[in-house]
């Protein structure tokens, strides 16, 4: 950090002072203590040691980050970004969540890093404790790519607000790197035209935002490529349609209906309509969706019509959610607390603290440690085919 208050402190002097803005505080008194610190002499740059030792980060999430910045030889650049990020308030935990999400961030040059935080203050009208909002849910990765503050100026409105726009795209920074102009807006205008409505749009946006990214006339051909499957544009699955298929191509949505057929033993006349039912199956790989089609048959001894029924089962997490709840009801069931004809399919669609209130909690002093094993279950501790028997 040598050279840091000569690098830094003019350029935030051109950057902030020109909007008659004056240092926060911290900032300033970052680069002034960071200015007295002497480099050791001969002292070779480690970058892992920089990201643990000044950034914040876990020893696991520098090594990983380490990969991308081989080609940072000082800590020169990156002090400067860490200094305009700790302007805006950031924590040391927040701004080693920060860089954790995209490390490259401390290759940027500060000065476009300043600049651009500086037009979220004045053009956009973000508060500090905002910005560093912005920044965690996504936002960092942006400020590398060019001024998003006309971006946020669109996106902040249809939002309804800045915070409906954090909770909406939390972690997912695509809708920042698209044209609004010429992707964004053409898209916006197909999907109300399908009949979504701006409620809908926002939504897809936190799921599924390829789908508002891609260039329109791709976006042209999911919507056809949704009708294909019978799901018309009226229906209440359209979007959730559109946001599976989208983020696979034609063709493997065509082997993914195969492949179900062909395990579940139907025709693809009786498979369309699961499939309209939880469109989100297609996008499963075959190993995943084969896992748990041999889960539901050979351990649960569900018949495929029932699961054909009932598709939303195969976008359930097999250790997560399926594998642990069966165990549950069969511990319950063979020790006779339960009835053995508790239907699957509903245990497994309950939420969490229902489902442990009701099938857990309840049986706590009948059946001691069952918790413990269901949380290693749950926690991919314990082989998914553990399975009481009888005399267990």
């Amino acid at each position: 950090m040598l050279h840091l208050r000569n690098h830094l402190l003019p350029l935030l002097r051109a950057t902030f002072h020109a909007s008659s803005y004056s240092y926060p505080p911290r900032l300033h008194r970052l680069l002034l203590s960071t200015a007295s610190r002497p480099a050791a002499a001969g002292a070779r740059f480690s970058v892992e040691e920089y990201l643990v030792g000044t950034c914040g980060l876990t020893a696991a999430q520098a090594l990983m980050a380490s990969e991308k910045l081989s080609r940072l030889k000082s800590a020169s650049r990156p002090d400067a970004v860490v200094a305009v990020l700790s302007g805006v308030g950031l924590s040391r935990a927040e701004l080693a969540a920060a860089v954790a999400s995209d490390p490259m961030l401390l290759c940027a040059k500060a000065d476009g890093i300043a600049r651009r935080v500086a037009s979220l203050r004045d053009r956009v009208g973000l508060s500090d404790p905002q910005i560093g909002s912005f920044l965690l849910a996504g936002g960092a990765r942006s400020l590398r790519s060019g001024d998003i503050a006309s971006k946020l100026e669109f996106w902040i409105p249809f939002s309804g607000s800045f915070d409906m726009l954090l909770r909406v795209v939390k972690g997912n920074y695509r809708i920042f790197t698209a044209n609004i102009e010429k992707v964004v807006k053409p898209n916006v205008a197909l999907l109300q035209e399908c009949g979504l409505t701006v409620c809908d749009i926002v939504k897809m946006a936190g799921y599924a935002s390829w789908v508002l990214t891609f260039s329109p006339k791709k976006v042209e051909a999911l919507v056809q490529r949704a009708e294909e499957l019978g799901v018309p544009r009226t229906s209440g699955v359209f979007k959730y349609t559109l946001g599976a298929t989208g983020c696979i191509t034609e063709g493997k949505a065509t082997a993914r209906m195969k492949f179900l057929s062909c395990t579940l033993g139907c025709s693809m006349d009786k498979l369309r309509p699961a499939v309209r039912r939880a469109p989100q199956i297609l996008g499963l790989s075959e190993e995943n969706l084969r896992s748990k089609i041999e889960f539901l048959v050979n351990k649960v001894a569900l018949e495929p019509n029932y699961i054909l029924q009932r598709p939303v089962l195969l976008s359930l997490s097999l250790v997560k959610r399926l594998a642990p709840r069966h165990y549950v009801l069969q511990v319950l069931a063979v020790k006779g607390l339960i009835k053995n004809d508790v239907d699957f399919y509903s245990s497994v669609c309950l939420v969490e603290e229902d489902f442990v209130a009701r099938y857990i909690d309840g049986y706590k002093d009948a059946v001691p440690g069952l918790a413990d094993v269901y949380a290693a279950l749950r926690a991919g501790k314990l082989p998914v085919q553990l399975y009481p028997t009888s005399s267990d």
